[in-house]
This record gives structure tokens, sequence and C-alpha cells, in this order.
């Protein structure tokens, strides 16, 4: 059974749906609580504030009496008033004596159902008593929950003489009533803000994961041998050092490609090489002793031609000898011996052996030792002067410098002539086999040449201008590096 995957979008998106959810839950508690602790405040202080419309009332009519007032005329005085107080602030109000006994009520049914009793309990006197404040109980009597405050109830010479009461039974049906709305209105507004925010969580996938589909598209279209555009980001962010390194690594993979094609050509040219030398030397020593042998044996009217003949015939194997030569050494480019040794004493060695061209070489007073082969060393110093000197028009006076100095971890040499220089056309392929401007050359010698130097771990170059002449440069590294 295969398993299901989601997409990166995908979960990009359910990770943002998750991080709404959860904050939505959150922030909806928050407000909740909060919303349930103004609501019981608001109703707390709705009570005092009716408690004390009540209390003032009581104490204008207790202030208009001459004479004291106590416990006993109370009932006397409001029979009639506490219903009109009572009707006038929508309260139920209750009068109950100094040792908790009910006096008067204005809703007497409350008594009678057995909503409320008809005596204090010895707790809330206790209570009255030590409060700085009118006293406020939530009360649950017979399954009724209600708020009720108390406070006493004083003369005009400040004596206690009675203890009012107010129940507020609304308490509990206006808390669940407002605790609904509140609830509806927060699902509204949660709604719209999911739907809003569900929506901007798609953009923002989308957005995201969008430029890493155009990455993996690029990826797609990769050609290892055509040139494959890079990718653009205009931000400096994650997304963009990953489309840095695509563009990092499709410039690796077109310089991998190159260099992977050119070693092909090489080795087939190498290989190439090797089945040519092969098959012309073989026949060429005995066809050069059956002509010399041809000409001391054969007896002919005009001998001065068979000589002219046989010598032609020696010259052109002698051609065929060399050119076979030229490839089996390309085929067989030796395996590199390294060693430490002084760069100085081997390059000044090799240019002596020209001693016909004045070839002047400059070098620092001071000697470095190269890491590479002395032997294939040689070979690439006696292929540039070969090719500097083969590139000096005849009649003109040779100019050859051979120049050695030290550059930070590397040793420079370069070979300057006097020749008829290399056109700017030609200059591409000027490293590759059997690629020649002469027209005698194979074009095997730089191909050499640029293989040697990059097996030392350095880099081949030149410049040339049209007939003023070239200058090929080569760096080889230093021992110590």
């Amino acid at each position: 059974m295969k398993r299901f995957k989601l997409t990166l979008r995908a979960r990009i998106f359910m990770s943002m749906i998750l991080i709404i959810l959860i904050s939505f839950f959150l922030t909806g508690m928050i407000y909740f609580y909060h919303f349930k602790m103004e609501n019981e405040r608001y109703h707390h202080e709705r009570l005092r504030r009716k408690e004390f419309a009540v209390l003032e009332s009581i104490n204008f009519l207790l202030r208009e009496e001459t004479s004291s007032v106590h416990a006993d005329s109370l009932v006397g005085m409001f029979d009639t008033e506490i219903c009109k107080l009572s009707k006038i602030n929508t309260m139920d109000i209750n009068i109950f004596s100094m040792n908790g006994g009910l006096l008067i009520s204005s809703n007497p049914e409350l008594f009678d159902k057995n909503v409320l009793n008809d005596t204090l309990h010895k707790s809330i006197l206790s209570s009255i008593q030590s409060a700085h404040e009118p006293l406020l109980v939530k009360s649950d009597n017979y399954g009724t929950k209600y708020l009720s405050t108390y406070d006493y109830i004083r003369n005009n010479e400040g004596k206690a003489i009675a203890i009012i009461n107010l129940p507020y039974f609304e308490t509990e049906d206006v808390h669940r009533q407002d605790t609904e709305n509140f609830l509806i209105r927060l699902s509204q507004i949660y709604l719209l803000l999911g739907i809003v925010s569900t929506f901007i969580a798609y953009l923002l996938s989308n957005y995201i994961t969008g430029s890493l589909n155009a990455v993996g598209q690029k990826l797609k279209n990769i050609k290892i041998n055509e040139p494959n555009p890079p990718l653009k980001w205009k931000f400096d962010d994650e997304i963009g050092t990953l489309v840095d390194e695509y563009n990092r690594m499709l410039a690796a993979l077109e310089k991998s490609a190159i260099k992977l094609a050119k070693q092909e050509r090489e080795s087939a040219w190498q290989e190439m090489a090797k089945q040519v030398a092969h098959e012309i030397k073989n026949p060429l020593t005995p066809m050069r002793l059956n002509v010399q042998y041809l000409e001391k044996t054969l007896k002919c009217e005009n001998p001065e031609k068979l000589h002219e003949f046989t010598e032609s015939m020696i010259s052109q194997i002698d051609t065929l000898s060399s050119i076979a030569e030229a490839f089996s050494r390309f085929a067989s480019m030796p395996k590199l011996n390294f060693e430490k040794f002084p760069a100085k004493e081997i390059i000044q060695r090799t240019t002596a052996l020209y001693p016909g061209y004045q070839i002047e070489f400059i070098c620092e007073d001071q000697e470095v030792e190269i890491y590479g082969d002395q032997d294939q060393l040689v070979r690439v110093m006696n292929n540039l002067i070969n090719n500097a000197i083969q590139a000096i028009p005849e009649g003109l006076e040779p100019e050859l410098h051979v120049r050695m100095e030290q550059k930070e971890k590397e040793v420079l040499i370069s070979i300057s002539d006097n020749g008829c220089g290399i056109a700017e056309e030609q200059g591409e392929r000027i490293f590759e086999p059997r690629f020649t401007t002469k027209t005698n050359g194979m074009g095997l010698g730089l191909a050499m040449v640029k293989n040697i130097i990059e097996g030392f771990g350095g880099r081949v170059w030149y410049n040339s201008n049209l007939g003023v002449g070239s200058t090929f440069y080569f760096t080889l590294p230093l021992s110590e590096h």
C-alpha cells in the first residue's frame, strides 16, 4: 500500500491553519474569562448601586421622624413604603431584626415558597458585624442561585436597629444570556477572521513554495550538454540562499560537463593516436630497409636518378616516422612522478639547449623549489620554445625571452617571442588536440603542455598580438604548498 504523503505546500498551509486555530482558541478563552469577570463585576456594582439608593430612601424617611426609631416601629413605618421602594428600584427588599428574624418583606411569597429563609444564619450575622461595608453574598437556596447584599439600617443616633437585605435573582439568567450573546458575536467575528486568515494562509503557502517549485522545475530541465540559465531571486532570504546554491551547483555542473567532455575528447584522441602510431610504425622500418636495399642491388642506366628517387622515398618515410613518434608521445602521456626540485636550474639548463637562438633567461636571485616532474617540465619547456622559434618568420632576427618569478604560493614562468602572433579566432582552440596553425604540425604539442601543467596543479594561458609576438604563461605550485 502506497503511503500517503502531503506536499510541502499542504504541510505549510495546514501548519498555518493549526497555528490560527490555536491562537483563536487561546484568545477566545482569554476574552471569555475577561468578559465573565467584567460581567460579574458589573452586576455586583449594579446591586450595590441599588442597595445604596434603597438605603438612602430609608434614611430619608428615618430622618423625618423626630422621635427615636426602634426596630419594632420599622414595621409600621415601612408597611406600605417598602413596596413603593421595591417597585421604584425593581428589587425585592427584606428587613430583618438584629437577631436575624424577618420583620417585613416587599415579597412575602419568597419566604412562603421557601425560596428564602425567614431567619438569617449566624455566619451571615457574624459577617455583617465584622464587615466594614455592605456584605455581598452568593447564595444557593434549594437550587436557586442569587446574590444578596446585607447592611445595617441605623436611626438618627447612628445606632443599628435592623438589617436590610436585597436579593438579586436576575444574576444567573442575565449572566447566561450575556454569555450566549458574547459567544455568538465572538463566533461571528472568528468565522470572518477564519475565512480571511485561511485565504491569506493559502496565498502565503503558494508564495513560499512557488520559488521552490520553480527551482524544482529548473532542476528537471537541466541538460548536461547544453547551457542552463541561472535562477534569479531578488530577496536575501533562505530561498535566496537556496537559489544561490542552485546557481553555484549549476556553474559547477557546467564546468564538470566541459571538463568531462574535454577528457573524453582527449582520451579518444590518445586512443586514436596510439592506433595511428602503431599502424604507421609497423611498415616503416621494412620500407626503409627495402628502399636502401633496392638502391644497392638494382642496376640501371641512370644511377643518379635512382639515388634521387631513393633519397626522396627515405625522406618521406622519415617524415611518416616522425609523425608516428609524435602521435606515440601524445598517446603515452606518462604518469607524473612528483618530487621537489629547483625550478631555476631545470629551466636554465633547458634554455641552454638552444645556443643558436640566444634565449634571454630572466630570473630573480633566489632559489625556489617546486613540486612536480622534472622530465615533464623539460618536455613543456621544449614544446613552448620550439613553438616560439617556429612562429618567427624567415628573415627576422629571433628575440626569445624566458622569465621566472615567484608569485605568493606559485612560480610564474613565461616564454615570449617576436613571431607572427595568434589570431583571436584561433585562440579558443589553441590547446585542443589536432589543432595547429603550422603547415607541418600535428596540433598535439600544446595539448600535451596543458595536460602536464594541469597535472602539476598549475594553469597555462597566453597573450598574443598579430605581427608583434606571443607570450605563453604557466604556473607551478611551490613545494611547501
